[in-house]
């Protein structure tokens, strides 16, 4: 083992003291911590152990008060020698002369047992050779590895998935793939408004961080997430009459948004949902700010943009287009008319960048905003595009379906780190556009005021060592392109022109609004401001996630409940995949038009069917961890109705266990548990418990069962068949109110593991489970 300190505690709270002081670990029996410390199983080592069984009277078996009652530093050879508990609670007895060996039972207390970590080979592989996701990592590898001896029932989620952590919004990815598999549809829309309230437009042109997050990619290809984004978004859509609803309740407060890009109506959404009156304020002819104006109709349809408005209006929300705020209407009017008002303008601005003959060139996002005027060959037949990003992209590609012979397209960054998506390059590759990474803008070569090309310079870094945006050059190294319009997507400012003298807001450094991390809050009190205009640009996404943000900013500040009724009928703790699916090695391919088939106002690809997104859905390993909880006498307590008493406060037995990183309980980092409390059983109940394992001892168990015959009332409780002790209801069911005899106890055992959802290599386990659960159930005639 590595060095570590060691400390005696006096008192629990002592101990609780010394675990806040460093990175440290509790021993009491020892059994398991020092086997995790001897292999250096976790990703952190402690500094400091601190010895439990120094603290006095904690170690008892006592009746009183109605109830049994076990100090947690209790040995569990006690437990099972002990007369009251043989006689009165046979369950716990059993379970207790079942764990490991006698030499263990000897050194082993209640209290660790039921705290100990998984035992799982890939947790537990010396030297942290598998960091799994219940050590913080992002995959368990049992789900595609070896898995005989986890869960038959699911895996339960140690913390976020790497996809919906990749995800801006916080989208729950395996969680509505998981409704789609299931045929949930509605149920799947549910959760995937919670955070996105327009899919049908994410799913066309996020740029789908979750997946680079997808654990697929290290194996073979990620689940095609956007894909099948968009045939729900489509669905939602086409069902908006269900999705997009007016509120139950009105608040009688109201809410101005100035700004329709994608930010405002996510603001609006959610405001709306919530009961409040709002109006979204837009400068344009059409609602929808980027998505209707720079974003070309062969990867967003107008169409798309105007349903979605369309089923905004529709729940509520009014639109007042054609109104510039700071000039049709002032701001401080706004203030003034409504309860609150949401700045979400966006970054329409041109920057400077400086350079010789820029005024010669076009703005890339006024060229695409205004794209007819240069229909009929004006676009020329040379044209150079300066930026990296998707923005870039699309003015590169929209060049090229107006006429242009030949596109180039320069940016500052290496190929690698070019900020457009790789399927954007790629489309624009395919569609001959030249790509010059590492090149900096020099000056414009013109004559007399006309555009001749650009002079380049070669970039050599683009930031400097603190990861600042400093781009440096080798000006020795320059290079001319030739052409005839130069359009820049370098970078787009904030439009601010709503400010005035007399209505002003504080500012940050970079001349973006600032605003409160935690509520979007402007300087002006009530006040609010969101997406680009607060960032600088981003994504389409991250601007959802913004006004997701602010609409919970506002509804604070006006005092409005902020719960959602949209809660899913199907929630359930474990997560399932399916077996056949997640053997599919191909990721789904949008159908595309052929590249000489592309045009401006014609989609390139097609929504999948919901056959294939569903199909898609099924490759989705639903990650979570599938190691099972290896206590024996956890299910006992379980069983027995049993309390869990700590220096904080008293937990139900079913309740104290959880998956979490390197933790098996609910336990919070300042607890500890003190005793465990049994109510005494009723006349005539009974208890047992019986173990399957390979070896009558050292053995965990393959399966165990605990379970308490009380009239109408029996509990079952199955250990090491799922992440927890389950608790078989359906099984309860069978029996309640029935006399325990072969045909009975034989149907629980088939009710116990109903909707068990086994991996290939351990659907043994179901039948060891059943038999148990009729084993135990009979025990309790003898």
């Amino acid at each position: 083992m590595k060095p570590f300190n060691h400390t005696n505690a006096k008192t629990v709270d002592e101990a609780v003291t010394a675990l806040g002081s460093c990175q440290s670990s509790l021993i009491a029996g020892g059994t398991d911590l020092l086997g995790t410390l001897k292999d250096n199983i976790l990703p952190d080592y402690p500094s400091l152990v601190v010895n439990l069984k120094s603290i006095p009277g904690l170690d008892y078996i006592k009746e009183e008060d109605g109830m049994l009652k076990i100090g947690a530093l209790t040995r569990i050879a006690d437990i099972a020698d002990h007369p009251a508990v043989k006689e009165n609670f046979t369950a716990l007895a059993q379970a207790a002369y079942s764990v490991a060996t006698p030499h263990i039972r000897d050194m082993g207390t209640i209290g660790g047992n039921i705290s100990q970590l998984p035992r799982c080979w890939y947790f537990r592989k010396a030297e942290n050779r598998f960091n799994c996701s219940r050590k913080g990592g992002n995959e368990c590898y049992a789900i595609l590895g070896e898995n005989r001896f986890h869960s038959i029932f699911g895996g339960m989620k140690a913390h976020v998935t790497p996809c919906t952590k990749e995800c801006p919004a916080g989208t729950d990815i395996p969680g509505y793939f998981d409704q789609i598999r299931k045929g949930n549809w509605d149920e799947a829309v549910k959760i995937i408004m919670k955070v996105n309230p327009i899919a049908a437009i994410t799913g066309r042109v996020c740029a789908h961080f979750c997946q680079q997050g997808c654990n697929r990619c290290q194996t073979d290809e990620s689940v095609t997430i956007s894909g099948i984004e968009r045939t729900i978004g489509d669905y939602i859509l086409e069902n908006s009459d269900k999705f997009y609803v007016a509120p139950k309740k009105e608040t009688g407060k109201s809410v101005a948004i100035v700004g329709s890009g994608p930010s405002g109506l996510s603001a609006a959404f959610y405001l709306r949902r919530a009961g409040n009156k709002v109006t979204v304020y837009d400068s344009m002819e059409e609602a929808g700010g980027m998505l209707m104006y720079a974003i070309p109709a062969y990867r967003l349809p107008k169409e798309t943009v105007r349903k979605l408005i369309k089923a905004l209006e529709n729940m509520g929300i009014e639109f007042k287009l054609n109104i510039k705020v700071g000039e049709t209407i002032k701001a401080e009017a706004l203030e003034k008319e409504y309860d609150s008002v949401c700045f979400a303008t966006g970054t329409w601005k041109r920057p400077v960048v400086g350079i010789a003959g820029e005024e010669l060139t076009e703005f890339g996002l006024d060229f695409l905003v205004e794209v007819n005027k240069w229909m009929e060959g004006k676009i020329g037949s040379e044209v150079l595009v300066t930026g990296g990003g998707n923005v870039a992209m699309d003015v590169a590609i929209t060049a090229k379906r107006l006429g242009a012979k030949k596109v180039t397209l320069a940016c500052l960054e290496p190929r690698d780190r070019m900020p457009a998506s790789a399927e954007e390059i790629a489309r624009a590759e395919e569609e001959g556009i030249i790509i010059m990474p590492s090149w900096g803008l020099s000056k414009v070569l013109e004559e007399n005021g006309v555009v001749k090309g650009m002079e380049l310079k070669r970039c050599v870094s683009v930031y400097d060592e603190t990861g600042s945006f400093n781009p440096e050059y080798n000006v020795c190294e320059i290079m001319n392109v030739k052409a005839e319009n130069i359009l820049m997507a370098v970078g787009q400012n904030v439009d601010l022109s709503f400010l005035d003298e007399k209505y002003q807001m504080q500012l940050n450094k970079r001349g973006l609004i600032d605003v409160s991390e935690e509520t979007s809050m402007t300087s002006r009190k009530g006040i609010f401001a969101t997406g680009d205009a607060t960032t600088g640009p981003g994504t389409v996404i991250g601007a959802i996630a913004a006004g997701h943000k602010a609409a919970r900013g506002i509804l604070r500040y006006l005092g409005v409940d902020n719960t959602c009724d949209d809660k899913s009928e199907c929630d359930s703790k474990f997560v399932t995949f399916d077996p056949e699916g997640i053997k599919i090695k191909s990721a789904l391919r949008l159908k595309q038009l052929d590249a000489d088939k592309r045009r401006l106002n014609l989609e390139d690809s097609l929504t999948p069917s919901m056959a294939e997104a569903d199909s898609e859905a099924r490759r989705c390993l639903n990650c979570g961890c599938y190691a099972v909880h290896p206590s024996d006498i956890a299910p006992a307590l379980i069983a027995l109705d049993a309390k869990i008493k700590t220096n904080r406060r008293v937990i139900e037995a079913e309740n104290f266990f959880d998956v979490r990183s390197n933790c098996n309980t609910v336990l919070t980092a300042d607890e500890i548990v003190t005793e465990i409390l049994i109510p005494a059983l009723q006349e005539g109940a009974k208890s047992a418990f019986i173990k399957f394992a390979f070896r009558k001892s050292i053995d965990f168990p393959v399966v165990n069962c605990a379970v308490l015959v009380n009239g109408d009332s029996p509990r079952i409780c199955l250990g090491a068949v799922a992440p927890t002790p389950y608790r078989a209801y359906a099984a309860e069911k069978v029996i309640a109110g029935k006399p325990i005899n072969d045909e009975n106890a034989e149907a629980a055992g088939i009710a116990a593991v109903e909707g068990a959802q086994p991996f290939e290599d351990n659907k043994f386990k179901i039948q060891i489970a059943k038999t148990m659960v009729k084993r135990a159930l009979l025990a309790t005639n003898k």
